[in-house]
């Protein structure tokens, strides 16, 4: 008998569900509000109205207001979206988490209608870095070890190729920093548990942690990131994916070689007025 080995999980989707579900009682939403603007602008300058909308999100509540009559989809590995339902899909700050981040964008591919169009939001980039060095350097020094504790966060590069790997054109990312002040770096960390954005890692350590560790990586982290009114700041970085279901109407990149005129005659210039390669 063969046996198949299955691919390694980043995140531990029970851990995950079990820290939303703490955090929905009194969640901290303002980075979710954060995004719900940013999306309502970004969509407000789109020339068209969009009817059957679809949000994948762990706060619903932030939605509801935002885009009137829209479905709430819970984040899952398989997606409660219907093939070719929607006009507009939102995927707000839940795919950094995911194990397939690809086949979530397929999945919301599938959902859309010709022309529809996908935003994802996600955490990225240089996200938490300062509380994951801190981190590092303090559990190295009081354990003589380390233990994953803050998820990895993909490049904004990376990020964007996801869009074409799930078919879909148009594609731009981009990215928005938010630096946030706390009072130290237990705040910090206080404030992410509220977010249900505690440690959910497949790898992270399953035994208690001493204090000592957490005592350690505040007073680093007051050390080495105090902001101008003597408390720390946490970088938040968030990376936005655009891309619509392919349709004829949409424009198309130009063959190669099929220009009808050349550069040279579109800038009114001579052969000889180029500058000559070194």
């Amino acid at each position: 008998m063969v046996r198949r080995m299955s691919a390694p999980q980043l995140t531990d989707p029970d851990a995950l569900m079990r820290n939303r579900a703490r955090a929905a009682p009194a969640p901290e939403l303002f980075l979710h509000h954060l995004v719900a603007d940013e999306v309502q602008d970004r969509l407000s300058e789109v020339n068209r109205a969009f009817m059957d909308k679809a949000v994948v999100t762990a706060f619903p509540q932030v939605w509801q207001s935002r885009l009137d009559g829209a479905q709430m989809v819970a984040e899952a590995d398989v997606l409660d979206l219907a093939p070719a339902s929607q006009d507009l899909v939102v995927h707000a700050l839940a795919l950094h988490w995911s194990n397939d981040p690809v086949g979530q964008i397929i999945q919301c591919a599938r959902a859309l209608r010709p022309d529809g169009l996908f935003i994802a939001a996600l955490f990225a980039g240089q996200t938490l870095a300062e509380l994951r060095t801190v981190l590092a350097e303090a559990e190295a020094a009081v354990t003589g070890g380390l233990s994953p504790r803050v998820l990895p966060m993909a490049e904004i590069r990376e990020l964007g190729g996801l869009l074409q790997r799930a078919g879909l054109a148009l594609p731009v990312a981009d990215s928005l920093t938010q630096t946030v002040s706390y009072r130290d770096a237990l705040h910090l960390m206080q404030d992410l548990r509220a977010m249900g954005e505690g440690n959910a890692l497949s790898g992270r350590l399953r035994r208690f942690t001493g204090r000592k560790v957490f005592l350690q990586a505040a007073a680093l982290y007051g050390d080495h990131y105090p902001d101008a009114e003597s408390r720390v700041r946490a970088t938040f970085e968030i990376v936005f994916l655009t891309g619509w279901k392919p349709h004829d109407s949409q424009q198309k990149p130009l063959r190669p070689g099929s220009a009808a005129q050349r550069l040279a005659d579109a800038l009114n210039a001579e052969d000889g007025d180029w500058p000559q390669g070194g």
